[in-house]
């Protein structure tokens, strides 16, 4: 082969800075070994993995079919069908007394590429992000591709996983140009009390140009309460992006629809860079989610009721295995405690360093896939969900319990 075909080789096999840049998903890497374990014949329980076990409402999937035999196979417009925007705002309004118009809101390809939608058309090269740790583990990394830089707040389990206004005050720096919050949050299930979005606004109304992305996702697994929004407190509607979707309360993980509600600036922002990468989302999903949102919500608050039962018993369990400590989440389907009294401790075969082999120890071991905290930015702990059933929770702590007694 000649040295031009080597070079050209060569050049070929080069990734992007950029790409290189990037850490691969640890919840899905874990996922994946769970998934190759299984076809191997191993009986493993997947905690590891963020999605309602409950199939998709049938009034939503009768929608879906409909729309497919009406011929919903066209294009969408890049910002989502006017129908559904006007759902979403009526939404906003009815359960969140936000006043938002159409044209403030745009539809993506899930929550996810909505919160990637804001931090590019946001941040710049060098700007910065602040994000509170324990995150969901796309946030930094996004925040990376941007060309931002993540500043990271640590929140631990002595202060249930919520950074306090003066942690936030003193992160902020005349670079800092978002804030990324998650409430009901991923991976820790904390959820932020009216008051202490009002103490985190009024800090955020003292810096002018900084704005928060309130990831919402999980606004209706909520175990307290009625949810409340940063969006809400005077002068923070300007300078907030709401992040929300059908994926997690109406068990509509795969249909891929999300959406931001924000100033319609941003939104035309967002709109310009979603028309250049992926246009609009799926036409028939679309139609799927406007049912979700004018339908009856009777189907949410069963599958509520049935995580918060889920919540209580894995609650229990855990508390009940010497060497954990545990909280009690207030929100989503996760559940994140501390670890780290079982690091250096060994069976005689495996040796625990931190919250990566912890998991890892769970799963070749216990057969139950969790995900370490080293990927959510806190290494005294680890997430397992509980959205499964109650049967398949019972038998994964069982297994827990067993192997971390080895540990010595």
């Amino acid at each position: 082969m000649s040295s031009f075909y080597k070079q050209k080789g060569k050049n070929m096999a080069k990734l992007s800075n950029r790409l290189n840049r990037l850490a691969a998903s640890a919840t899905l890497a874990m996922s994946q070994k769970s998934a190759e374990m299984k076809a191997q014949g191993i009986d493993v329980i997947n905690m590891s993995v963020g999605e309602p076990d409950f199939n998709t409402p049938d009034h939503i999937k009768v929608a879906a079919k409909l729309a497919i035999d009406e011929n919903y196979s066209r294009y969408s417009p890049v910002p989502g069908y006017p129908e559904l925007r006007q759902a979403i705002a009526r939404k906003l309004e009815r359960e969140n007394q936000l006043h938002y118009q159409p044209s403030e809101i745009l539809v993506s390809n899930g929550a996810k590429q909505s919160v990637c939608n804001t931090v590019m058309a946001l941040v710049d090269p060098g700007e910065e992000v602040i994000i509170p740790a324990p995150y969901w583990v796309s946030y930094p990394q996004m925040v990376k591709l941007a060309g931002g830089t993540p500043v990271i707040i640590n929140a631990g389990f002595e202060q249930n996983f919520k950074i306090t206004p003066e942690q936030l005050e003193a992160a902020i720096t005349p670079q800092t140009r978002l804030l990324i919050l998650c409430s009901p949050s991923n991976p820790t299930g904390s959820v932020y009390t009216k008051d202490e979005l009002a103490g985190l606004a009024e800090v955020i109304l003292k810096h002018e140009d900084l704005f928060v992305l309130a990831d919402e996702i999980y606004e209706h697994i909520n175990y307290i309460g009625k949810h409340e929004s940063i969006a809400q407190f005077p002068g923070m509607k300007e300078r907030s992006i709401i992040v929300n979707g059908v994926s997690k309360a109406y068990a509509m993980t795969g249909w891929r629809i999300g959406y931001i509600a924000a100033p319609e600036w941003i939104v035309k922002g967002c709109n310009k860079l979603q028309g250049q990468y992926t246009s609009g989302p799926c036409s028939v999903s679309q139609r799927a989610a406007l049912e979700a949102y004018i339908a009856s919500q009777d189907c949410v608050e069963e599958m509520r009721l049935a995580f918060e039962r889920r919540r209580d018993l894995i609650v229990e369990l855990a508390k009940d295995i010497p060497g954990l400590e545990v909280n009690t989440p207030q929100g989503a389907f996760y559940l994140f405690p501390k670890c780290s009294s079982f690091y250096g401790k060994s069976d005689g075969e495996h040796t625990i360093k931190d919250s990566n082999d912890l998991a890892m120890y769970l799963l070749e071991v216990g057969h139950v896939a969790t995900v370490g905290g080293d990927a959510f930015g806190d290494s005294d702990c680890f997430r397992m969900s509980y959205a499964t059933s109650d049967e398949n929770i019972r038998e994964a702590m069982r297994r827990i319990k067993e192997v971390l007694g080895r540990l010595k």
